[in-house]
């Protein structure tokens, strides 16, 4: 509590942690390390992923009671025999001491990251098929290679990563494997004989003739309720926020957010309702609206927090808003406020300066899976107009109506 009376929450006192909908205790887990004679000391840390989109890992550090001794593998059998498949480690990271503060406390900001990779009796793939399933492996694992006996969760997967390995395969392979099956058979050699064993099961995704009005899938359906009983929030925003250095074109910047749009169908559909029942409404040509602002370096954190909360109306507004911030020394927003409209009359030379782009999409256009092609579209039409030229990119084979 601070002189002026207000409360200032500055973390938690103990080491908890939420991870993909479970609330872990991480002292359950070293207390759990701990009772294995070959551990002497042990630490665990939920650490960002690697590369991948699918958040936190945990990673457990041990410091084995005979130096020298491997016991990696050891430890691994023996958590999973004491804890929940939630709480078990993606990585084991051998060190030879933990590393301390100068209190003789644990320094957890000095623990190492974890380098996964194949395990150490790697053995290759030996035909077209088992080298595509390892590479899908090494991809959504985010590691250099995996080998044909390597086990997918030893290696940092859990469940999420397991679902985006079958959808991986499905794509790629164009083979029907469950996730269940990356349960019983972890490793590429056992799931290759699910793929010679599985037939396709799902139609291929190709256009269709779509009827009139066009309703909303399941997911769609779910957000539209919530927005009508709650009323536009930014419950459901999905930000990204990307500081730029240099000279910028905003001119370009806002016709290359259109040319996205104009790609995406989601990013320019509207969902009004008829008698109370919505339905997708796609407009043949929108304009993305990039408010661009000058601020002060004091500002800027304000003004991404304000636009990150910006409310959508479902109805009539389109799911993809951006604002355009420029860092000048001693600007003020409120005296140097412009539009993209502004910027297009030709009243607004490119400057060199820092920039902070903020581009909000509604969930009911996209998840968090969709920020990566946002990112890479929108860099590649923005790369195309600043050379005075139309992204030349092929159509997209399906739109997600």
């Amino acid at each position: 509590q601070t002189t002026n009376g207000h409360l200032e929450y500055l973390g938690r006192t103990d080491h908890q942690v939420k991870l993909r909908g479970y609330r872990i205790e991480l002292g359950e887990i070293e207390a759990a390390l701990l009772e294995h004679p070959g551990v002497g000391q042990a630490a665990v840390l939920a650490r960002d992923g690697r590369g991948t989109d699918a958040g936190k890992h945990l990673v457990a550090y041990v410091v084995p009671a005979d130096a020298g001794g491997d016991v990696v593998e050891e430890v691994r059998e023996h958590l999973r025999a004491v804890l929940p498949h939630y709480m078990l480690p993606s990585a084991v990271v051998v060190l030879e001491q933990l590393p301390l503060t100068v209190n003789g406390k644990l320094d957890r900001a000095a623990l190492p990251e974890p380098h996964l990779t194949a395990g150490a009796q790697y053995r290759a793939p030996s035909t077209a098929r088992e080298e595509i399933l390892c590479n899908l492996f090494a991809e959504v694992l985010g590691i250099d290679r995996a080998g044909m006996d390597d086990d997918f969760f030893d290696l940092g997967g859990h469940s999420l990563l397991a679902t985006r390995l079958t959808s991986r395969i499905r794509a790629v392979l164009d083979a029907e494997v469950p996730v269940r099956a990356v349960f019983e058979t972890p490793t590429p050699a056992g799931l290759i004989r699910h793929l010679d064993a599985q037939a396709p099961s799902r139609s291929h995704l190709t256009t269709r003739q779509r009827p009139h009005p066009l309703p909303l899938s399941f997911a769609q359906r779910r957000l539209w309720f919530l927005h009508h009983l709650e009323g536009p929030s930014p419950t459901y925003n999905i930000p990204l926020v990307l500081r730029l250095t240099g000279d910028l074109d905003p001119e370009a910047l806002a016709t290359a957010l259109n040319d996205v749009a104009s790609r995406h169908e989601t990013l320019r559909t509207v969902f009004p309702d008829i008698d109370g029942i919505p339905h997708q409404h796609t407009l043949d040509h929108a304009h993305v609206e990039l408010t661009t602002v000058q601020a002060a370096p004091n500002e800027v954190n304000g003004l991404v927090d304000d636009a990150v909360r910006h409310a959508f109306d479902l109805a009539v507004d389109l799911p993809i808003r951006a604002w355009l911030f420029t860092v000048t020394s001693g600007a003020s927003s409120s005296s140097a406020h412009r539009t993209a409209q502004a910027a297009q009359s030709g009243d607004c030379p490119t400057v060199p300066a820092e920039h902070v782009l903020v581009v909000v999409v509604h969930h009911i256009a996209g998840d968090g899976w969709s920020l990566r092609p946002l990112a890479s579209d929108l860099a590649t039409a923005y790369a195309a107009r600043r050379q005075g030229r139309t992204p030349a990119w092929e159509p997209l084979p399906v739109q997600y109506a």
